[in-house]
């Protein structure tokens, strides 16, 4: 089974993470909660008439949870590197090793600098709509990627671009991600169905 590590645990990261994660990859979120999030109250978030920032990273996080992320809350990374044939992130001092590396860190770019990711004349990195950056199987999102649009429904999207990139490089076709009512119930049981 692939593997992705996924630094960030705001909209952008909890998203590619539970993409990966609902699809059967293995998946790693490394999560400092110093997501702008807590600072934020969504009134334009699709679906969500009004939620507190803090709120929806709870919900957010619960639901990647429930999809088996290991999320390793208040780990701090402090080295990313590409190595033959996958990433090594150094996080509180141990290494951990992954297929993909997901970048979710705001405005902080230091660790697309550190691993090499081509950026623009403003210190921006470029990406494609795939969200892969110029290192093969890394992938950047939300507003690493964007001069000033910080929007936590954009990241999100972000995230999950991402997510399918890398879900369609390992099952060798395009792939999609489409629910239907009967999915519910494999998942969750006949409790879906009661709260359908």
């Amino acid at each position: 089974m692939a593997s992705v590590i996924v630094v960030g645990g705001g909209p952008a990261g909890l998203s590619a993470a539970l993409f990966t994660a609902k699809n059967g990859l293995d998946t790693t979120v490394f999560d400092t909660d110093e997501t702008w999030m807590h600072k934020a109250h969504l009134f334009n978030y699709p679906g969500i008439g009004s939620i507190g920032g803090s709120e929806f990273m709870g919900v957010a996080r619960q639901q990647a949870d429930d999809f088996g992320v290991d999320r390793q809350q208040g780990a701090e990374v402090t080295d990313v590197e590409d190595g033959d044939g996958g990433f090594t992130v150094t996080a509180d001092g141990e290494e951990h090793e992954a297929d993909y590396l997901v970048l979710a860190t705001g405005a902080d770019r230091s660790l697309a600098g550190d691993l090499g990711c081509a950026t623009d004349d403003d210190g921006v990195i470029e990406v494609g709509v795939e969200m892969e950056t110029s290192v093969a199987d890394a992938y950047a999102t939300g507003a690493m990627v964007r001069a000033e649009e910080w929007q936590a429904v954009i990241a999100a999207g972000d995230g999950a671009a991402a997510a399918l990139n890398i879900l369609s490089k390992e099952k060798g076709e395009h792939y999609h991600d489409f629910d239907v009512p009967a999915d519910a119930t494999e998942t969750f049981g006949a409790m879906a169905d009661d709260e359908a």
